[in-house]
C-alpha cells in the first residue's frame, strides 16, 4: 500500500474512533461549624446538649468529570441527614453547576457529636440552612475546580481498631431486652465481660483509597472509606466531627498536599462495628484522645494503601446509576402491640424502674410503627463507576456483612461500600441477623423488612453490572 493510502486510512480510523476525554477534577471542603449554641446532639436517648464545637465540621465534595459524565461524592460531619435535606442542598448545586442530582452522593459520617438538623428551636432552625447552603457550596465549589487529573484506588487493612460488638453470651448471661424477651446475641456486652463467648460476626478491617492527583502528580483529593462507627470520647458538652474530621485534618501531611488539597473519610458498612475491643480492658483515655489514636493510624494506613496504586489513570470512564427501591415499612403483631401498650401504662415510679431498660422507649416505637400511615418506604440507592473501581452508597447504618459480601460479589476488581448515603433510615441487619436478635434488629432501631439487605444487594449488584 502506498504512503497516501495508508495516511488516509490512519485519519479514517481516528475520524471513526472518538477520543477518550481526559478525566478532570476538583475538590472542595467547606466548613459547617455550628454558630449558635447551646445546641442538642441527637445521638442517644437522653438530652445531649453541647455548649460549642471542639474541632470543626466540614462538608467535602469531590468532583469528577470525564467529558460525559459528571459525578460528585461528598462526605458530611453529621450524624445522618435525611433524603429531604440532602436533595435540598443537591437541588441548590444543580442550578447552580449544570450536575444532575441523580449524579450526586452525599454521605454522612455518623459522628455522634454532630449538631441536630431538626428546626425545633431556633439554633437548630439556623443550622438546618447553614448545613444546606454549606453542603450546596462544596459541590459548587469543587466544580468551579475542575482540572485534568488522574484517579487510583487501592486498599490496606487496618485490623486493630475495628470490633464487631455483637457477642453471643453464655448461657444464663443474656439480659432481658426491651421488651421483656431474651435475644441471643448482645450489642456492646462491655469489656472484660466474664460472660462474653464469641462475636456474632466479621469485621471489615480494609481502609479503600480514591486517589486523585493533577497532571504534575500532585495530590488533589482522597476520598477513603472504613467500616468503623465513630469513635467517641469527645469533650463533654462539645460538638466534635470525630475520627473523620481528624483524618481529614492529618492527611496532607502524609500525601504532602497542598493547601487545595481535599481528604475525607466515609463511614462504610459499620452497622455493627464500633472501636471497642470487648476481650481487653483499654487503659484510660483523655477526651479526644482515642479519636486522635484512631485517625492518626487511619492517615497512616491511606498514605500505605496510597503508595500501592502503581499508576493513576487519566483515561478513565465515569458511570453513575441511582435506583429508587420500595422496602415494606417492618409492623408489630397484635400481642407485641398489647405488651407495648400495657409497658406505657405502667405510672408507678417504682414499677417503671422494675422493667426493662428502655421499656417505655421502646414500647413508644413500636406504637409508632403500629401507628405509621404508610406501608412502604422508597429508599435511593447508588452505584459509581470510576474506570475499574466501583462506589454503592445505601441509605442505612449497613451491617458489615453486606459490604463484605458486595464486595466480593461485585464485577470490579474493587469495590467501597458506602453507608448513610443519600439518607439515614436505621439499621440494616442481615436476615441471619434478625434471627440473633439485638439493638440494631428491634422496631425502632430497624424500620424495614427483614429481607431488605438482600432486596438492595440484588438492586446494587444489577446496578453494578450495568455499568460494567
Amino acid at each position: 500500500m502506498k504512503a497516501p493510502a495508508l495516511l488516509l486510512l490512519a485519519a479514517a480510523f481516528l475520524t471513526s474512533t472518538p477520543l477518550q476525554a481526559a478525566l478532570r477534577a476538583g475538590a472542595a471542603a467547606v466548613d459547617i461549624t455550628p454558630t449558635q449554641f447551646p445546641m442538642n446532639m441527637p445521638g442517644g436517648f437522653s438530652a445531649n446538649m453541647a455548649e460549642g464545637a471542639h474541632d470543626p465540621f466540614h462538608s467535602r465534595a469531590l468532583v469528577l468529570d470525564d467529558g460525559k459524565t459528571t459525578l460528585a461524592m461528598v462526605v458530611v460531619d453529621n450524624l445522618g441527614a435525611g433524603p429531604d435535606v440532602l436533595l435540598e442542598a443537591k437541588t441548590l448545586a444543580a442550578a447552580k453547576t449544570g450536575m444532575s442530582v441523580e449524579n450526586m452522593l452525599i454521605s454522612s459520617t455518623h459522628t455522634h457529636s454532630g449538631p441536630s438538623l431538626n428546626t425545633r428551636s431556633e439554633a437548630a432552625a439556623a443550622y438546618y440552612k447553614q448545613f444546606v447552603e454549606g453542603v450546596a457550596a462544596s459541590i459548587i465549589q469543587a466544580h468551579a475546580a475542575l482540572k485534568p487529573a488522574a484517579v487510583g484506588a487501592a486498599a490496606h487493612p487496618l485490623p486493630d481498631e475495628v470490633f464487631n460488638r455483637r457477642w453471643y453470651l453464655k448461657e444464663g448471661a443474656m439480659p432481658a431486652n426491651p421488651f421483656g424477651k431474651f435475644d441471643r446475641v448482645k450489642m456492646n456486652p462491655g469489656a472484660g465481660n466474664a460472660a462474653l463467648e464469641r462475636p456474632a460476626g466479621p469485621i471489615d478491617p480494609d481502609i479503600t483509597v480514591l486517589s486523585v492527583q493533577d497532571t504534575k502528580r500532585n495530590a488533589l483529593a482522597l476520598f477513603a472509606n472504613y467500616s468503623l462507627h465513630y469513635v467517641g470520647g469527645a469533650p463533654k458538652g462539645q460538638m466534635s466531627a470525630d475520627y473523620f474530621g481528624e483524618f481529614a485534618r492529618l492527611m496532607p501531611s502524609r500525601l504532602c498536599g497542598g493547601p487545595d488539597f481535599v481528604a475525607m473519610m466515609s463511614n462504610g458498612t459499620s452497622g455493627d462495628i464500633n472501636n471497642i475491643p470487648f476481650t481487653v480492658t483499654r487503659p484510660p483515655r483523655e477526651p479526644f484522645e482515642q479519636i486522635r489514636v484512631v485517625a492518626q493510624k487511619a492517615a497512616d494506613t491511606a498514605w500505605f494503601a496510597q503508595r500501592k496504586i502503581e499508576k493513576h489513570q487519566s483515561d478513565v470512564t465515569l458511570g453513575m446509576a441511582q435506583r429508587k427501591v420500595t422496602l415494606q415499612y417492618r409492623r408489630p403483631g397484635a400481642q407485641e402491640v398489647a405488651e407495648a401498650k400495657a409497658v406505657l401504662a405502667v405510672k408507678d415510679k417504682a414499677a417503671i424502674e422494675a422493667l426493662p431498660r428502655l421499656a417505655q422507649n421502646y414500647a413508644r416505637s413500636t406504637l409508632n410503627a403500629h401507628e405509621r400511615p404508610e406501608a412502604t418506604l422508597d429508599v435511593t440507592v447508588q452505584a459509581i463507576r470510576i474506570g475499574d473501581f466501583a462506589v454503592c452508597g445505601i441509605p442505612f447504618e449497613v451491617f458489615v456483612e453486606i459490604g463484605l459480601d458486595l464486595k466480593k460479589r461485585s464485577p470490579f476488581p474493587q469495590t467501597m461500600v458506602i453507608g448513610l448515603a443519600n439518607g439515614r433510615h436505621g439499621y440494616l441487619p442481615t436476615p441471619a441477623h434478625h434471627k440473633l436478635g439485638g439493638y440494631e434488629t428491634w422496631i425502632g432501631t430497624n424500620q424495614v423488612q427483614e429481607d431488605a439487605s438482600d432486596i438492595l444487594t440484588a438492586n446494587l449488584l444489577e446496578m453494578l453490572s450495568a455499568l460494567k
